[in-house]
């Protein structure tokens, strides 16, 4: 195929002190999951485990909300696909621990 064909997506994984936005051509058809792969990023994060990492398409998180896994999300011009990182710890554990905390506080 010829570059015209080919449409732009960009493909992004961050950590806290460092963050990675790389923009490829990739065939019409091509899955999130394919992209991630031909980005090449697992080389410079090899922490990122391509099998098990959650991804999205600008905040939607691909396999919910009835949107396609990662596997089947075929791509459009301009989509960027997200890797996430893990939770260190479940947000809902942290709200419920803080409003115990100011609960107790203002008791005293």
């Amino acid at each position: 195929m010829s570059d015209i064909e080919m449409i732009t997506v960009e493909v992004a994984y961050a950590l806290p002190d460092k963050q990675r936005i790389i923009s490829l051509l990739v065939d019409p058809g091509t899955t999130a999951l394919q992209a991630v792969e031909r980005s090449g990023i697992e080389k410079e994060f090899p922490g990122i485990d391509l099998a098990t990492a959650k991804m999205g398409i600008f905040g939607q998180a691909l396999g919910t909300k009835g949107l396609k896994t990662a596997k089947e999300h075929i791509l459009h011009h301009g989509d960027r696909v997200e890797i996430y990182r893990p939770l260190i710890s479940d947000p809902k554990e942290v709200r419920r621990r803080r409003a115990a905390k100011a609960e107790a506080a203002s008791k005293q």
